[in-house]
């Protein structure tokens, strides 16, 4: 019995031990297998037979060598001592048709380009089975086109040098004159041109341009440059210089995929949404923010928006969202109802509440669309936000609209939570502004001076004058710091429970530039950084004037009036301190709303699709075998050298100088030792 049980047992130590070292050299197994597999099945299959080898020539052979094989070919046909299949003559001819074509022959010695490998296969396909004398020739047609000769924006390397690399974006198309694809995409190519001009410059380089053409191209593992096919689309961004920052385009080539990938990848701009009668209001209109104005733009076609309005609606996204809405005429009533839109295209501005919007009709243009865009970016009463308090002159730290020299200026603010309430205030005082622009307009237009101030309207025609509004919810601190009374809570902060009705407040902040200078004491500066300790400090003092009248517009701007009047000429007190910092209402430098339509997912297929690519190109190295197999032999030296160490026997060192406890001194004989 225990002798069974100990066969039992060492059976089992041994399996157990020839599993684990099957496990062990399982890596090394693999990785051999993989590098044999890649030297026999993968590197043979991805090198196809090139059209010299067809003809029987060597590499880069010239052409009267190719017209000398292909006639020796032909006269054995004709003589009947080689009949080829089909299939055999087209490539023999295909490599004829190429290789005695000049553009072609550099195209394929350089690049590796030839286009026909599809419509050479399809005629392979067609004649299968059919004799050889059935096929038509020429098989292809390798005349060269001259659509872009003389194109004012092929580059030449020169130009390639001194151009790429600035400050400005680039799009390169690499084409061949003798290429059928470049041929049929020149169209479009100058539709991309037209709409990428303004944000991106668009150049032509052709294969002749080797040295650039090169640059430009794909690199095998060999080091030779390729094309996967042309045209062949390269972006450079700003300030690039070297392939590893440009960006090749892999996708389809068409206008409206193209234009998007530039305008995304690249641009790196905002996409513009389309919206529906049921979605712009809530969707667009309602979450825009009520700082911003709001462009809605009515296409007949419903394409995607032209780079310049994306780049418009990044650069002015502090000031205007931009929306899209695609024309039906079963809709058209709603748009007239609403907006007084007739027909697309059209370009509605949309301003604050109360204020009428502005329509366009027509086709339009960049430079025009940029300049409405300007003319429209400020609600017809300013908000006072942390973006455009210095531009409104509506700040301490900055000047007035007049200028740097102007040493008094005034700024009108109606403050207060989002509300009717506050929507009243506002127009009421847009109705102040406009009566002041045009004075002969208002009834009391023939009282003499001492009757009705005018100093509020020479203010406003100076420039010296501002009025705006603050949302005294958001910009809570910047509303009590200068309404700082027992009701502020009426008009400034979040609503609490039980408050009453919104109260907006009506005020006038007196700036006067240098009297802060003039009333600083002197500090005495030890070194030199004590004379940049000062940079932040508030340029222009303050006085605040508050209005506790009706609503009426002539007595509102009779009292700005007599501000203005008494700051200009007497001797005013006023206060010098640290004004809170508004809030600024959008994060980033793109707000939420629009930095939402980037396309990320598109960005993530084109990684992939770039990975992807890049292990196919490397797919056929001749190197990864040989690697492979090398990984293979380390393994296993390592896993054997690992094995050697732990079977060699173990020796017990023993000091042999350390005598046993029990150990006797034996004298001998011929001892020294006195015997007596």
């Amino acid at each position: 019995m225990a002798t069974a049980t100990r066969t039992v047992r060492s059976s089992t130590v041994v399996n157990n031990s020839s599993s684990v070292q099957i496990r062990r050299y399982a890596l090394p197994f693999i990785l051999f297998a993989v590098g044999i597999f890649f030297q026999l099945v993968v590197f043979p299959s991805s090198f196809t037979v090139s059209h010299y080898e067809v003809l029987g020539l060597r590499e880069l052979a010239p052409v009267d060598e190719v017209v000398s094989a292909y006639e020796k070919f032909s006269s054995e046909w004709n003589a009947g001592l080689d009949v080829p299949t089909a299939s055999r003559f087209i490539e023999i001819r295909h490599a004829f048709d190429l290789l005695t074509s000049p553009i072609h022959k550099r195209d394929y010695d350089t690049f590796g380009i030839d286009e026909h490998s599809g419509i050479i296969q399809a005629l392979k396909n067609q004649h299968e089975g059919r004799p050889f004398a059935q096929v038509h020739v020429p098989l292809l047609d390798v005349s060269s086109f001259d659509s872009m000769e003389g194109a004012q924006e092929t580059l030449t390397a020169a130009d390639f040098v001194s151009d790429i690399g600035k400050n400005v974006t680039w799009l390169i198309q690499v084409y061949s004159m003798g290429s059928l694809q470049c041929k049929k995409f020149y169209e479009a190519w100058k539709r991309i041109s037209t709409l990428v001009e303004g944000v991106a410059n668009t150049g032509l380089v052709e294969l002749s341009q080797v040295e650039v053409a090169s640059f430009l191209a794909e690199k095998r593992a060999t080091g030779k440059p390729f094309f996967q096919g042309l045209p062949s689309l390269v972006a450079f961004p700003p300030n690039c210089r070297s392939a590893r920052c440009y960006t090749r385009y892999n996708g389809d080539l068409t206008v409206d995929a193209i234009i998007d990938w530039m305008a995304t990848s690249v641009l790196v701009l905002p996409r513009i949404l389309y919206y529906s009668r049921r979605t712009l209001l809530q969707n667009f209109i309602a979450k825009s923010g009520s700082h911003k104005n709001k462009i809605v733009i009515f296409s007949e076609t419903g394409e995607r928006a032209s780079p310049y309005l994306r780049q418009a609606a990044k650069d002015y996204w502090a000031h205007v969202a931009i929306g899209l809405v695609r024309w039906e005429e079963d809709q058209s009533s709603h748009w007239r109802d609403i907006f007084g839109v007739e027909f697309a295209p059209a370009v509605v501005c949309i301003k604050e509440t109360g204020v009428k919007p502005v329509v366009y009709h027509g086709p339009f243009n960049r430079s025009w669309f940029l300049n409405m865009i300007e003319e429209n970016k400020y609600q017809e009463l300013p908000q006072l936000r942390s973006i455009t308090s210095m531009e409104l002159g509506c700040d301490a730290k900055g000047y007035s609209r007049a200028g740097n020299d102007i040493s008094t200026w005034y700024c009108v603010i109606a403050a207060g939570r989002p509300s009717f309430q506050l929507n009243g205030l506002r127009e009421t005082l847009r109705s102040a502004k406009t009566a002041l622009v045009n004075v002969n307009a208002l009834d009391n237009a023939k009282e003499t001076e001492a009757q009705f101030p005018r100093s509020a309207a020479y203010a406003l025609k100076e420039r010296r004058l501002t009025f705006a509004w603050l949302d005294g919810e958001t910009q809570s601190r910047y509303c009590f710091f200068y309404l700082h009374s027992e009701n502020s809570y009426e008009t400034c902060g979040p609503r609490r429970y039980g408050d009453p009705v919104d109260s907006p407040r009506l005020f006038v902040v007196r700036y006067r530039r240098n009297s802060t200078e003039n009333m600083k004491p002197q500090k005495k500066m030890n070194t030199i950084w004590d004379g940049f300790q000062e940079v932040d400090q508030n340029l222009a003092s303050q006085l605040v004037a508050r209005y506790n009248g009706s609503d009426n517009v002539n007595e509102i701007i009779k009292w700005i009036s007599q501000i203005i009047n008494d700051g200009d000429n007497k001797n005013l007190p006023n206060f010098i301190a640290r004004t809170p910092e508004l809030v600024p209402e959008d994060k980033g430098t793109v707000s939420p709303s629009v930095s939402g339509a980037f396309s990320r997912g598109g960005d993530l297929k084109t990684k992939v699709q770039g990975v992807l690519q890049k292990a196919y190109d490397h797919w056929a190295d001749p190197r990864l075998g040989p690697l492979f197999m090398l990984a293979a032999c380390i393994s296993f030296s390592t896993i054997w050298l690992q094995n050697n160490r732990k079977s060699q026997p173990h020796v017990e060192a023993v000091d042999i100088r350390e005598e046993p406890q029990d150990a006797r001194q034996a004298l001998s004989t011929d001892s020294d030792t006195d015997s007596g």
